[in-house]
């Protein structure tokens, strides 16, 4: 099939520093199955309906579990990104994305801190924010339930953020704790303020401008249909998958 997707061998040689060691028989093609993960998350098909050019599907699903639970594919883009950003200017934002049915469809277990599914006025959504460079290249993310504020996520992501002159957000980051936080790093704030603010908040429109780079980043990861729609019950297994798609969209 023509329409398949091949990662390149220098692609390949860039992602290999993250793989795990091969204990006793060797891998089967990283290139092959690696390519196979991809395919399958990009198009958001079952796993039994993967190419025959790709291998087993068994084969494909082993490895994207293995994988997942041992965090790699958050380890390719932490280590690429960590690499090749340019944080002069960060961003800061987070958007929506449907869980489908299969998703939360059964009860957690009592003790586990559950799916990461909310419900909100357009249903059942997980709510995924996200730290992007001056070029709108995704550094962090941190996922919650759809119905969880953006001050949490920017509490969550504050430790993380890198060393940077400037970042930008939209008003619904304006919150006093979180200007004192960010000026206690060095980060000077452009945001503007909320309209129930008695005094109106000073900032850089022209710099502001350049926010939408993170609103485009997020709809390049929507073109994923695993991410677009979550069908994954595990919040793990899904946040792999954004780790994967933010890898190859913007890293490679």
């Amino acid at each position: 099939m023509s329409d398949l997707f091949w990662l390149t061998d220098e692609q390949m040689e860039r992602l290999r520093p993250f793989f795990p060691k091969s204990h006793g028989k060797p891998r089967v093609d990283d290139r092959r199955v690696l390519s196979g993960i991809i395919f399958v998350n990009r198009n958001g098909m079952r796993w039994r309906d993967a190419p025959r050019e790709y291998g087993p599907h068994k084969t494909l699903y082993n490895r994207w579990k293995r994988w997942g639970d041992m965090g790699i594919f958050m380890r390719m883009m932490d280590g690429l990104s960590a690499a090749k950003a340019e944080p002069q200017t960060i961003m800061i934002d987070a958007t929506y994305l449907k869980a489908h049915r299969t998703a939360s469809s059964l009860r957690f277990k009592k003790g586990d801190p559950g799916r990461l599914i909310g419900r909100t006025k357009g249903g059942m959504n997980t709510r995924l924010h996200a730290i992007t460079d001056q070029n709108g290249r995704p550094l962090s993310f941190f996922m919650t339930a759809g119905q969880i504020s953006d001050y949490t996520g920017a509490s969550a992501l504050l430790d993380s953020l890198p060393m940077a002159q400037w970042l930008l957000a939209d008003r619904g980051y304006d919150a006093d704790w979180f200007r004192d936080a960010l000026e206690e790093k060095g980060i000077r704030p452009c945001s503007p303020g909320r309209r129930s603010r008695g005094k109106p908040v000073k900032y850089d429109k022209r710099k502001y401008k350049r926010r939408n780079r993170i609103e485009i980043m997020f709809g390049r990861l929507k073109d994923w249909r695993r991410i677009a729609t979550r069908y994954d019950r595990c919040p793990n297994v899904f946040f792999s998958a954004i780790c994967l798609a933010a890898t190859v969209i913007f890293w490679l």
